[in-house]
This record gives C-alpha cells, structure tokens and sequence, in this order.
C-alpha cells in the first residue's frame, strides 16, 4: 500500500506537468488550426526535464525515507505483526 502511495507522489510532478502543457498546446493548436502532431511533445519532454530538475531533492529524499523504514522494518515484515 505504501509502495503505490510513494509511487503516485513521486510521478505526479511529472504527469502533472505533462498533462497541462498537454492540454495548453492542444488549446493553442485548436485556435491556430495547427495540426501539426510533434508539436506536443518538445514542450512535454522540456517541462518533464523541468520537473525532475526542481523536484529531484524532494523524489530522493522520499525514496530514500521509504527505503530505509522498508529496511528497518523487515523484521516486522517476517515476524507477521
């Protein structure tokens, strides 16, 4: 349960990120009649780029902290409590 939550907190940035320059340059597409398909993805990847630079202190810290309490944690883990 723990594994999916990191998980989701750890993608969302990105997708985030991803899903409103997404929703942006269709916009901009659908008032300038562009249809041009490759225009999406050059701000998609620069803004993916973006996030994982300004997030990246927080991801590893994250991962880190779930890390080490799923190591600290093992003996619980196999005692079954």
């Amino acid at each position: 349960n723990q594994a999916i939550k990191v998980t989701l907190m750890l993608a969302a940035p990105m997708l985030i990120g991803a899903l409103v320059i997404g929703i942006l340059v269709s916009l901009f597409q659908a008032v300038t009649q562009i249809n041009e398909q490759t225009l999406s993805f050059i701000p998609k990847i620069f803004v993916i780029v973006m996030a994982l630079i300004v997030f990246s202190p927080w991801m590893m810290e994250t991962m880190t902290t779930f890390t080490r309490d799923l190591i600290i944690n093992i003996p619980k883990y196999v005692a079954g409590n």
